[in-house]
């Protein structure tokens, strides 16, 4: 899996500071997490190839998380785009994004493909052999989803002593990681369980956006390994963020810990702090394995 944070800021956007879109590279997908304004900007700087964008996820109808959408969609327009585009968003979406393009004369030649997301349950909206993708409820002043990617394969280890016993080309190794079983030129059928280890768990990355503290998504992202929740404010705001529904970089750190995950990514810091490392000291109170996003930034996993 790779990551790369677009923009992690909250609100409006300033020179260095961009409101919040991820670009997830998952399983031979490419997916956009959220776009906020000026996305298709950082998209550029990224030397992404747009025409591998074919699922966009949006959280939520708060401007910086969507205000780039119709952008990046009318971009895809100009560059003569022809393939499909999925987009899953709250219900209302596929109106506000119409709207523009036709009062703007701007119709697309490709299908936008809309999935409008309304159930307060989690539902599954994306299913392939290879990845599943989930929302989660969240609880924001707005209907809002958070998403959770699963990698659907379970990769074994190759236990390599026992595998020396046997004629079995280096080329085959890939597939007897994904648990199949071998057979020789002879028509002999060599069981993979007598080579490899028990499969691993399969990976997980949440997406949590805008929310306040919300104990009811532990179940749901029990163990995932990588967590990105919103920190909107520190807890010297406390009182702020309770009132417009966000969360502190201590609560993150609480969701993380009681949710057991591998590692926890803080990200839609308010701008009006200038020292960050403030979110990770009040992070660490809960959860010591945390980070701060970075724009810009690609995590590798």
């Amino acid at each position: 899996m790779e990551l790369t944070i677009l923009g992690c800021h909250s609100a409006t956007p300033r020179e260095n500071f961009h409101t919040s879109s991820q670009l997830l590279k998952f399983k031979n997908h490419l997916f956009l997490l959220d776009c906020g304004e000026g996305t298709q900007i950082r998209l550029r700087e990224q030397k992404t190839n747009f025409k591998r964008i074919k699922h966009i996820f949006i959280s939520h109808l708060h401007g910086d998380h969507f205000f780039g959408l119709i952008g990046l969609i009318n971009t895809f327009r100009l560059l003569g785009r022809n393939i499909d585009l999925n987009i899953y968003g709250p219900k209302g979406i596929e109106q506000v994004i119409l709207l523009q393009l036709e009062l703007s004369k701007s119709i697309t030649k490709f299908k936008l493909i809309f999935k409008e997301l309304e159930n307060d349950h989690s539902e599954i909206i994306f299913e392939d052999e290879r990845v599943k993708v989930s929302t989660i409820p969240l609880r924001h002043r707005v209907y809002t989803n958070g998403f959770l990617f699963e990698d659907k394969s379970k990769i074994k280890k190759i236990n390599f002593d026992k595998l020396n016993a046997f004629n079995i080309p280096p080329t085959f190794h890939s597939k007897l990681m994904e648990g199949f079983d071998y057979v020789d030129k002879d028509g002999n059928l060599i069981e993979n369980f007598k080579f490899t280890h028990k499969s691993k768990n399969s990976f997980k990355y949440a997406y949590c956006s805008d929310t306040c503290f919300f104990s009811s998504i532990i179940n749901q992202i029990k163990n995932v390994d990588i967590l990105y929740h919103e920190s909107t404010f520190l807890n010297q705001d406390q009182i702020l963020a309770k009132k417009t529904m966000h969360s502190t970089a201590q609560e993150a750190g609480k969701i993380a810990s009681k949710a057991g995950v591998s590692q926890l990514i803080l990200g839609h810091f308010s701008t009006r702090y200038r020292d960050k490392s403030r979110f990770i000291s009040e992070a660490r109170k809960e959860f010591k394995n945390v980070i701060l996003a970075e724009e810009g930034k690609t995590y590798y996993y």
